[in-house]
């Protein structure tokens, strides 16, 4: 037997396929080449709009050219009250942080003031290519941090408000929030105005983030317009301190003063205590930014009376000669008993219900009107309805309407219980004694042109009450509201606090509001001590504040005394009327 062949043992045997699957995969991958370079074809000869917004993705960027937010000034337009300087935000690409040693974040945190760990922290939290590490730095240390080159860490320029007047106005102007956008105050309420309107910018990158050169004209932003408020930034310095000395004397919890030019109706110090620093944003509670003379309401007391009396005269339901018997200072009326603070006043005409503060005086008057009458009267001095000064949260108080009122109701609102009023409101409402019987509109802009003004009373009337409260506020009344040199007209108030629904017994709001001179008005004052301690009459408590703020502020509006130095009357605060 022959042996068989080496290679015949080995050969395996050929494997064939049909002749139609070999053409069938030769077409397949004939068919993928043909749609790889027809979609090259498209993407870079027929459309390059896909691969030129991916490259302009990576190196294209526009960028946002922020408008320097408008300055305020106070009404000289010498006085800064807001501006904004430039500051640098210091951001990180993390991409390219990773090649940052510890060593180099740790100095970069240094100069931050910001630990190790937290520097890391935020480089982790942001997104790809862009993380914030801390805003609103100042120049010499972004400029230290750029000496370092740090990879990934870079600066971008930002504006910073800053408030030069500080606390004394910062409840007015209000501030921003970090992005500069206006969040109390007139900063808020005039954002627009201030914001401006931001520019463009187009440029090219490298891949490390460097600005090569701009690809298209630059936009540039629209800055912010300046605002020029009505403030005396003289008179608001001058209100603040004197308001900040009586609530430490009197141990209050706060107090609130407006000053308005009669002529203008412009707001020349507007201060509210407590008050809050705005570069120490940190120590910022809701209650400092409360612009109390605006925002809070409370039951006047005796400063409403010198209106119901207006009223009385100007409907000709008294005269200037009819009597009141008060009696030894206690009067029942509809079931409830009214008593006088000062007793045994007995018979009283219209000036000594005024001067003597009298209760009883004033319900007698109330009985002469009705309630519709009161109601209209009231709403037309601007009670019930909030001031219009373009102010964020004013609000309009309480006057409930008149076919509500009961006989007692309409008696106490006569003498100011039963609604409830903001200092703003009274301060503009007095201004029917100071102006002849017509009411200024108020502002808290610098006006250019001449205010609006509504007519309540006749001038004679308003004259007859400005001649009582000047005496009210004279040797036989709240004497401490007096002024070296200057007349004075004006009216202290007294009013009990509710508490849990009750009249509290040892809370108490004092007011004076008044103007001076009184022979030829130039202002109106209106103040008010919340819960001072001790001491609570509004003849003892707010007069003293507003004759100094009377006083500095005549002064340096030069206005002439009105006054012989020699007429002023001594005042004795233990001798002081409790009105």
């Amino acid at each position: 037997m022959r042996p068989r062949d080496h290679k015949s043992r080995h050969k395996q045997p050929a494997i064939s396929l049909p002749l139609w699957r070999a053409r069938f995969v030769l077409l397949c991958i004939l068919l993928a080449f043909i749609a790889l370079i027809a979609r090259a074809l498209h993407l870079q000869g027929l459309t390059t709009d896909f691969l030129q917004a991916q490259g302009e993705r990576r190196y294209l960027q526009e960028l946002s050219l922020p408008p320097i937010r408008g300055k305020i000034f106070d009404r000289s337009g010498k006085v800064v009250l807001a501006s904004s300087v430039l500051v640098k935000a210091i951001w990180a690409n993390p991409q390219n942080t990773a090649r940052a040693t510890d060593a180099q974040l740790s100095q970069v945190g240094e100069l931050l003031q910001l630990p190790l760990s937290e520097v890391k922290r935020l480089i982790a939290n942001g997104g790809r290519e862009f993380a914030y590490l801390k805003r609103q730095v100042e120049l010499d240390t972004a400029e230290k941090i750029l000496a370092l080159k740090v990879p990934g860490i870079g600066t971008r320029d930002e504006l910073r408000r800053v408030y030069p007047e500080g606390e004394t106005v910062s409840q007015i102007v209000g501030i921003t929030d970090i992005d500069g956008k206006g969040s109390e105050g007139l900063e808020l309420a005039f954002n627009t105005e201030l914001a401006g309107q931001a520019g463009s910018r187009k440029v090219l990158r490298d891949r490390l983030g460097h600005i090569l050169e701009d690809v298209a004209e630059v936009i540039p932003p629209q800055h912010g317009k300046d605002i020029y408020l009505s403030l005396d930034a003289g008179i608001q310095y001058d209100t603040f301190s004197a308001l900040t000395k009586a609530m430490a004397e009197n141990n209050a919890d706060a107090a609130s003063a407006v000053v308005v030019d009669v002529q203008t109706g412009e707001i020349l110090a507007l201060v509210n205590l407590p008050t809050f620093d705005p570069a120490k944003r940190s120590t910022i509670r809701p209650e400092m930014t409360r612009n109390r003379a605006l925002t809070d309401t409370f039951e006047p007391g005796s400063t409403m009376k010198p209106f119901t009396v207006a009223l009385a005269l100007d409907l000709k339901r008294i005269g200037l000669n009819t009597k009141f018997n008060t009696g030894s200072g206690q009067y029942r009326y509809q079931g409830h008993t009214i008593t006088d603070v000062s007793r045994h006043n007995g018979v009283l005409d219209a000036a000594g219900i005024l001067r003597r503060s009298s209760n009883i005086g004033m319900t007698m008057i109330s009985e002469l009107l009705t309630s519709e009458e009161m109601w209209q009267a009231f709403t037309a001095l601007g009670f019930g309805r909030a001031p219009q000064i373009g102010f964020p949260g004013a609000v309009s108080g309480r006057l409930r309407p008149w076919d509500r009122w009961r006989p007692i109701e309409r008696a106490t609102m006569a003498y100011g219980y039963g609604l409830s009023v903001s200092l703003m409101q009274m301060a503009q409402a007095y201004t029917v004694f100071a102006r002849n019987g017509d009411m200024v509109s108020l502002s808290l802009i610098k006006r250019e042109t001449s205010p609006t003004s509504v007519q309540v009373f006749r001038p004679e009337v308003a004259q007859a009450v400005r001649a009582m409260l000047e005496a009210a506020a004279g040797p036989d009344g709240a004497k401490l509201a007096q002024v070296q040199g200057y007349r004075v007209a004006g009216k202290s108030g007294t009013a009990r606090k509710i508490v849990n629904g009750q009249y509290s017994r040892s809370r108490y709001r004092s007011s004076f509001v008044g103007f001076a001179p009184a022979g030829n008005p130039r202002i109106v004052v209106a103040v008010s001590i919340d819960e001072p301690k001790g001491h609570y009459f509004g003849g003892r408590v707010a007069a003293p504040v507003f004759s100094e703020i009377v006083a500095s502020s005549l002064r340096r509006l030069d206005i002439e005394p009105d006054e012989p130095v020699d007429a002023l009357v001594a005042a004795n605060p233990n001798q002081e009327k409790k009105q």
